[in-house]
């Protein structure tokens, strides 16, 4: 079945508010199933530690906003004060390889990277990428030789030049965007929004709540039946296949935290992360 709706996601595996936004990801996702064609874009946010520390951005600092961020989203983040601040640059490369060289493994890759730095590890140390690697179910090796090739560095450079076009509609609302020297560029995520029959686009600048999501997604495709609310927490494990949050479950359900925590006792084992945690189903 060919996608109603084509939605472009400009992202980065070192941002929080990307991360923080998963659990809306999910819900489009679960909602509209095969209707949606996701692409994935990255943004780039940092090509060195040292860039980041020249905008005042500490050690400290990020641990002070990873911890902010945490507790009004409610994603699991370890908001301990790292060693130093790590470079995003070669996590996006790694997510650009598997794109071009192994697509069906790229999400679980930029979820993997996503989950190893949101839990403390340095996002740019190559043990960090290996483990994603085979989490992900991605030779390290092979990863390794995808991300040094011209194609890869090509792509990358698509991407990153795609994420500082911002579209008119998108420049509009411009505090969801952010400044680089040739002007704004998206910040994380971004969603560009195309309808199939006729090329209608929606723009979605920034982190956004679901309900603007739910909104842009529904006005596209206002003849497509969205799919039933899940019957149980154990179902939305099994569907997403990778272990969720808390708040991933509740959005998915469309119930209250304190609920899906309950249920997910049931059924799940948690994995702690800061504040919360993953959850996986129990074996049997």
């Amino acid at each position: 079945m060919a996608a109603d709706v084509a939605i472009t996601e400009f992202t980065d595996p070192g941002c929080p508010w990307a991360f923080s936004a998963e659990p809306s990801r999910f819900r489009l996702s679960w909602l509209y199933g095969d209707h949606l064609d996701w692409r994935v874009r990255m943004v780039g946010l940092s090509e060195s530690p040292q860039e980041a520390l020249d905008k005042g951005f500490t050690p400290e600092v990020q641990a002070g906003a990873f911890a902010k961020i945490a507790t009004d989203h409610g994603m699991p983040i370890d908001a301990a004060v790292r060693p130093r601040v790590a470079a995003t640059l070669p996590a996006c490369r790694a997510v650009v390889a598997a794109r071009l060289h192994a697509p069906e493994q790229m999400r679980a890759l930029l979820r993997a990277l996503r989950l190893r730095h949101f839990g403390g590890e340095l996002l740019d140390a190559p043990e960090t990428i290996d483990g994603a690697a085979v989490d992900a179910g991605i030779d390290p090796g092979a990863l390794a030789r995808w991300t040094t090739g011209d194609d890869v560095q090509a792509a990358l450079d698509e991407d990153l030049a795609a994420a500082r076009r911002p579209t008119p509609a998108a420049r509009v609302l411009d505090d969801r965007l952010a400044d680089w020297p040739g002007g704004r560029r998206y910040t994380c995520p971004s969603y560009e929004l195309v309808r199939a029959t006729d090329g209608l686009q929606v723009s979605a600048p920034g982190f956004q709540p679901f309900a603007v999501y739910d909104v842009a997604t529904a006005n596209l495709m206002p003849g497509v039946e969205r799919r039933p609310d899940p019957e149980s927490v154990a179902e939305v494990l099994m569907w997403a296949g990778t272990a969720l949050a808390t708040k991933e479950v509740a959005v998915v359900c469309d119930i209250a935290v304190a609920d899906a925590r309950e249920r997910l006792g049931r059924v799940a084992v948690q994995q702690r992360v800061g504040d919360d945690g993953f959850w996986s189903l129990r074996a049997g």
